[in-house]
C-alpha cells in the first residue's frame, strides 16, 4: 500500500517546517562545453565553452534541496565581501532562503569552485578559498543569530562542514547544546576525522571514505564492517544515528537499536557530486517532521537517486519526489492503487504552488488504442502536468451498457499511468467529473471531440477550456465489433 504518512509530510508537513543550515556555505560555477580537438599548446583537450552556470554549493546545496522540498530555509555562515557574494546572494533570493546569517567576514573571500564540463563529463576543477576556522568575533556573530532563531522556533538544524572554517570545534558543540536546550534535532555532514567536535548529534552522514577516516582504518563498502565502523562511533560520540551513504549500494542507517539498509534507486548515474547533500538534507527534513526512521531513509535514498541522475551539482525539488513516491508502486510490481482524491488534490497543489500547469481529461479508456495515446500526449503538451480522471465500472456500465466496461477501472488506470505523459490517474463514480474537477481546480480541462466549451463538466471550477479533435479511425467500439465480428468468424 501507499504510505500516506510520506505523501502528508510531501505536500503539508514540509512546508511548514523552519529549517537552518550552518555551514560553508559555497558557489559552484559551471562551464559547459564540447570537445572536438586536443589543444596544439600543450596535450590537453580544448573546451569550447557553450553556456555558463552558477548554483549554491557545498552547505548552500543542502539549503537549496531543503527549499525545494518547500521548507523554510535559514542559512548561516561566513564569506567574504566580493563579486562572488553578489553572485550567492542573488541564488540564495532566488530559491527563498534567508541569508539573514550570512555575514560579511574582512580578510575573507567567498568560497567559490568552478568547474569544467565537457561532453557530459567534468574535466577540471579549479577552487578559489581562503579556509580558516572561524575567529571569536565570528563565532560570537554567529551564535546570536542562532540564538534568536531558536527563540522564534525552529524545527532542525544541519551542521554541513566541508572543513573550510565554520565548522570549527568549539562552534559545532555550542550550536549542538543550544539546540538540545530547545529540544530541537541536529544532523551533522562531516568532514575529517575529527568527530570529537560532532559529540551528541542526533544524525551524521558519512560516506564510506569519511567512515574509513574517522575510524583510522580501511574496510570495504560492505554492510557487515561498516555496522560495526558505525556502532562504534555511536558510543564513542554519543551520536543517535550513523547513516553511512554508500554510493552504488545505497545507504545505510545505524543506531543502538537497528540497522536498516536501502539499496540504491538509480538507474543510471552521471554526476554523484552532492548526492550526500540531498541524503542529509531530506534525512534532517524528514525527523523534523517527524517521519519514521525507515521512511526518512527510504524518502532520502530515492531524493539522491534523482540527484545522481543529473549532470552537475543539482537540488531535488519536491514534485520530483512526491512523483517517485506515488509511482512506487509500480517500481516494486506491489498491487497498484490509483490516486485517491485527497492525494490527487495535494499534487495538484504542489505543482501550482510551485507556479506549473496542471492539465486534467478524463474518460473511460476502456481499451486503450492509439487514438487515446496521440489525444494524451496532445494534453500533456498543454501544460507541465497531466492528471486522468477515469470512470468507475458501475459508471461506465451507466454510460456505456451492462456489457461494458471490458477491462475493469483498477487494470484502465494502471494502463493508463504507465504512459510517459501522464502524472496521475484517480477514479470516479459520477456520471460526469464536476465533483472530481472542483476537488481538484486544475488550470485546464481538455476534452475530445465535438464538444463546446461551454458543455464541458466541471468548466466553472478550471481555469480554462480546450477541444482537441480526436483522431479519426479509431474507438472502443469499433475495436470490440472487429473483435465480435473475427469470433464469428472463426465460428463459422
Amino acid at each position: 500500500m501507499r504510505n500516506d504518512q510520506v505523501i502528508q509530510f510531501l505536500t503539508d508537513t514540509l512546508t511548514r517546517l523552519k529549517l537552518v543550515v550552518i555551514g560553508d556555505i559555497m558557489l559552484d560555477q559551471y562551464f559547459y562545453g564540447e570537445v572536438k580537438r586536443i589543444s596544439p599548446e600543450a596535450p590537453v583537450p580544448v573546451n569550447r565553452v557553450r553556456r555558463m552556470t552558477s548554483v549554491l554549493g557545498g552547505a548552500g546545496n543542502v539549503a537549496a534541496n531543503l527549499a525545494g522540498l518547500g521548507a523554510k530555509v535559514y542559512a548561516c555562515g561566513v564569506t567574504g565581501d566580493d563579486a562572488h557574494r553578489k553572485i550567492l546572494e542573488s541564488k540564495l533570493r532566488e530559491a527563498g532562503i534567508d541569508a539573514s546569517g550570512l555575514f560579511r567576514s574582512p580578510g575573507r573571500s567567498t568560497i567559490t569552485k568552478l568547474r569544467v564540463i565537457g561532453s557530459r563529463q567534468q574535466m577540471l576543477r579549479l577552487d578559489f578559498e581562503e579556509p580558516g576556522d572561524l575567529t571569536d568575533e565570528e563565532e560570537r556573530t554567529l551564535l546570536k543569530w542562532f540564538r534568536r532563531r531558536l527563540e522564534e522556533g525552529i524545527d532542525g538544524i544541519v551542521l554541513s562542514d566541508y572543513a573550510k572554517g565554520v565548522c570549527s570545534d568549539h562552534f559545532c558543540q555550542e550550536v549542538i547544546r543550544l539546540a538540545h536546550g530547545a529540544v530541537v534535532p541536529v544532523l551533522v555532514d562531516p568532514k575529517g576525522a575529527n568527530w570529537e567536535k560532532y559529540r551528541g548529534c542526533d544524525f551524521i552522514t558519512p560516506n564510506v571514505k569519511e567512515m574509513n577516516e574517522e575510524a583510522g582504518t580501511q574496510v570495504p563498502n560492505e554492510t557487515e564492517p561498516l555496522v560495526e565502523l558505525a556502532h562504534r562511533a555511536c558510543r564513542d560520540f554519543d551520536i543517535a544515528n550513523v547513516v553511512v551513504t554508500r554510493s552504488e549500494k545505497g545507504v545505510t542507517l545505524v543506531n543502538e537499536h537497528e540497522v536498516i539498509t536501502e539499496a540504491a534507486t538509480a538507474q543510471e548515474v552521471f554526476d554523484v557530486s552532492g548526492a550526500g547533500d540531498t541524503v542529509a538534507s531530506v534525512l534532517l527534513a524528514s525527523a523534523a517532521g517527524r517521519l519514521s526512521l525507515a521512511d526518512a531513509l527510504e524518502l532520502s535514498n530515492k531524493a539522491a537517486g534523482i540527484v545522481v541522475s543529473k549532470v552537475g551539482t543539482y537540488a531535488v525539488h519536491q514534485d520530483e519526489l512526491l512523483k517517485e513516491v506515488l509511482s512506487e508502486t509500480e517500481h516494486s510490481g506491489r498491487e497498484y492503487a490509483p490516486l485517491s482524491w485527497e492525494e490527487a488534490q495535494r499534487l495538484v497543489r504542489t505543482w501550482q504552488a510551485a507556479g506549473e500547469t496542471v492539465v486534467f481529461t478524463n474518460g473511460c479508456f476502456d481499451i486503450l488504442h492509439s487514438g487515446h495515446v496521440s489525444y494524451l500526449e496532445e494534453a500533456a503538451c498543454l501544460g507541465d502536468h497531466l492528471l486522468v480522471g477515469v470512470n468507475t465500472d458501475a459508471s461506465v456500465k451507466r454510460l456505456k451498457g451492462e456489457s461494458r466496461p471490458v477491462n475493469n477501472e483498477v487494470d484502465r488506470a494502471r494502463v493508463l499511468s504507465a504512459l510517459r505523459c501522464v502524472d496521475g490517474v484517480v477514479l470516479f463514480g459520477e456520471d460526469t467529473p464536476t465533483e472530481l474537477v472542483r476537488t481538484l481546480r486544475p488550470d485546464l480541462i481538455v476534452k475530445g471531440g465535438d464538444y463546446r466549451p461551454e458543455e464541458v463538466a466541471g468548466r466553472e471550477y478550471a481555469g480554462g477550456v480546450q477541444i482537441l479533435p480526436f483522431k479519426e479511425g479509431y474507438s472502443t467500439t469499433g475495436i470490440i465489433r472487429k473483435i465480435m465480428n473475427l469470433v464469428k468468424e472463426v465460428k463459422l
